[in-house]
């Protein structure tokens, strides 16, 4: 898809690919859900803008908008749909600042923007369901990066204070998973303890799975609830075993994190730790997006434009919108 395309530089344009993405077959009442063509009426008129309904159902007007992260936006829509564009399409994400240059708005706006985005990208794990399954492998770890915001004593420690207060701060803590040949799901926890990881691995993996880990005690006793675990150690240079036709080796979930640290620390540079969980649901949009033959960057796009259509929006304040 060329920047120069006619929905990323006219409203008509991106409102009617919008249209396309969200209602294949005709416009849906996002207040009621009516779908009857002969119920939904096109607003026409000096009065009306281009694209607006009303429901004849429940007597309720809207626009393709209506219940999504563009809903409520002075800026033009052509505007939103490049920067999804090009924050899907940019393997390792692309900052605010560039996209303000590029967009043409202010550094306030693009970042709004940004985050506005991130929020449709999050996956809703109760609809998508676990991970693996019967003869499926799922890999996990964990991984640190940044530094946190507050040094909190991990629990190990049992509450003693640090010695050394001018020892540097702990760095911050992601817990993924990662299903071969699949999707992948992290976390952003504040310590990565038994506790914590059991209750991210039951929550999103079927026990009915292979599951394969580095030589980390965080994984002992939890990988016999699975239907078999099989570790590597790291620690004695062993990336990779084989037993059979079995590839036992963690590298799956190594690489996924490779990707996001360039990102992080090459694209972004900075990063609150408040903000962390929607970089990561971000990065896992664009891998669990991904495929064999390398799909076009504009599927990923109408991917992401078909999925925020199924969203709710809510409003808390203009900065702080939710997906419900």
């Amino acid at each position: 898809m060329r920047l120069d395309a006619p929905e990323f530089t006219d409203v008509d344009a991106a409102r009617r690919h919008l249209e396309a993405q969200r209602w294949p077959n005709g416009p849906v009442c996002p207040h009621c859900g009516n779908a009857d063509a002969t119920k939904i009426t096109a607003m026409q008129g000096k009065a009306h803008r281009p694209g607006l309904w009303n429901c004849n159902e429940c007597r309720e007007q809207f626009s393709v908008t209506v219940g999504t992260v563009f809903e409520r936006s002075k800026i033009a829509l052509n505007k939103w749909l490049l920067a999804t564009y090009l924050l899907s399409s940019s393997k390792k994400g692309m900052s605010s600042h560039q996209l303000h240059r590029m967009l043409g708005v202010t550094y306030k706006t693009a970042w709004f923007m940004t985050h506005r985005i991130r929020l449709a990208m999050a996956d809703d794990v109760k609809s998508s369901g676990p991970l693996g399954g019967q003869g499926k492998t799922i890999e996990a770890d964990e991984t640190y990066i940044g530094r946190v915001d507050v040094d909190k004593p991990s629990p190990q420690r049992r509450g003693r204070p640090y010695i050394n207060p001018n020892r540097p701060k702990a760095k911050r803590t992601v817990v993924a998973l990662v299903e071969r040949g699949g999707s992948v799901r992290s976390f952003h926890v504040e310590h990565a303890t038994k506790a914590t990881v059991r209750e991210i691995l039951f929550t999103n993996a079927d026990r009915k799975s292979t599951l394969y880990t580095d030589e980390s005690n965080l994984y002992t006793e939890l990988g016999r609830e699975f239907d078999a675990h099989r570790t590597v150690n790291h620690s004695g240079k062993e990336y990779v075993r084989h037993e059979g036709d079995k590839v036992v080796h963690s590298n799956t979930i190594e690489n996924v994190f490779s990707v996001f640290k360039r990102g992080m620390l090459g694209t972004y540079q900075h990063c609150g730790e408040a903000h962390l969980h929607r970089y990561l649901a971000e990065f896992d949009f664009r891998y669990n997006r991904r495929s064999a033959l390398n799909v076009e960057d504009t599927m990923r796009h109408d991917m992401l434009l078909a999925k925020i259509g199924g969203k709710r929006l809510t409003y808390r304040r203009l900065g702080d919108a939710r997906l419900a």
